[in-house]
């Protein structure tokens, strides 16, 4: 698709508040490869979301169902979308959003939309729920999960604290006591219902990589990062890239052992105790640090969408370790008369409005 002028990729996930989301990141990545002459279009779920005021990132923007609608809403949308903008290709990004595009995978396809994704059964054995049994098959360690419906069932010692509270999707606390891990539950339940998961605390570094697999069970790019400085939702706000042989081959060997299709995230942590990787989350899209890869010689995103449409990229090995990124806060200026669209018809063409 690099290279042909027609190419048309909508990318999700705009939101680039204080926990970002990975679609800017990988609309930097994909229009910075070096023969890129494509268009942009992206796809949010709130028309204040930062990324989608951005006209340097998309030349149109779309508001899409919330993934709650299911599937048919959404593929309405897309089809709408797709006679509107000539999109061939579509790069979904944040987790809630993923089974509606898997389900629909084989309709985009007939559409003339490409897509590159996990299958379900992918997609549901790496669930956070399932960790513990996927681990268990592969010969991989991991802190023991717990599933809680009830925080007054917590069934937590105070001998067992510190215990990290974690949602199905987003969100992970650190609780010091029976106590505070009962108050998050509460509060991850509040936003994304429940089951809400209990995982044991492992001392140590974090580690993360970000990797694309061909569905085949090769691994076409591996890049890994350390997070060095966190938010209080656990995120990285300031990593750099490493080249570390464990976390490489621990992804590989998951990505082996599920013959995963596209990009993945890798979040294991190098136990402080005895110096062995455990795997806390295995994330089925690009994270949100995706572009200090890129920034390191490895261009995932341009891989997952070369496979997307039907290409066979080469395997990328080698990346730049100690490059340093941090997310950073700027003001974004716009007019209300360039994005007025994006609220009242749910769509804005910049193209046309500079």
């Amino acid at each position: 698709m690099p290279g042909n002028k027609t190419s048309c990729v909508a990318v999700t996930g705009l939101n680039a508040g204080d926990s970002p989301a990975p679609g800017v990141p990988v609309i930097r990545s994909l229009i910075e490869q070096k023969a890129w002459n494509g268009r942009i279009v992206g796809l949010a779920y709130d028309a204040l979301d930062s990324g989608a005021l951005d006209e340097r990132a998309c030349s149109s923007v779309y508001l899409l169902p919330y993934p709650g609608t299911g599937k048919d809403v959404l593929f309405e949308r897309l089809m709408y979308i797709r006679k509107k903008e000539g999109i061939n290709a579509v790069i979904p990004t944040l987790d809630a959003e993923l089974p509606n595009f898997i389900a629909l995978r084989e309709d985009l396809a007939e559409a003339g939309i490409a897509t590159f994704l996990p299958t379900e059964d992918q997609f549901k054995r790496r669930l956070k729920q399932n960790l513990d049994a996927l681990c268990n098959e592969l010969g991989i360690r991991t802190p023991k999960t717990r599933q809680v419906m009830d925080p007054a069932k917590l069934g937590i010692r105070r001998g067992d604290c510190p215990v990290m509270v974690k949602g199905l999707y987003y969100e992970a606390y650190l609780a010091h006591s029976p106590e505070e891990a009962a108050h998050f539950v509460q509060k991850i339940a509040a936003r994304w219902g429940y089951p809400v998961l209990v995982q044991d605390f492992i001392e140590g570094e974090e580690y993360n990589a970000a990797a694309v697999g061909d569905g085949k069970g090769a691994a076409l790019g591996i890049a890994g990062m350390k997070k060095l400085v966190f938010t209080d939702k656990g995120k990285g706000w300031a990593c750099v890239s490493i080249d570390n042989r464990g976390l490489t081959a621990l992804a590989a060997k998951i990505i082996r052992a599920l013959k995963w299709r596209g990009a993945i995230e890798v979040e294991a942590i190098l136990s402080k105790k005895d110096g062995c990787f455990y795997l806390i989350e295995l994330n089925p899209r690009f994270p949100a640090w995706i572009y200090l890869a890129t920034a390191a010689g490895m261009n995932l995103p341009s891989l997952a969408l070369a496979l997307a449409c039907g290409r066979k990229p080469k395997a990328k090995g080698l990346y730049q370790p100690g490059v340093v990124f941090t997310n950073y806060t700027t003001n974004l200026i716009t007019s209300l008369g360039k994005i007025g669209p994006l609220f009242t018809n749910g769509e804005v063409c910049y193209e046309k409005t500079v």
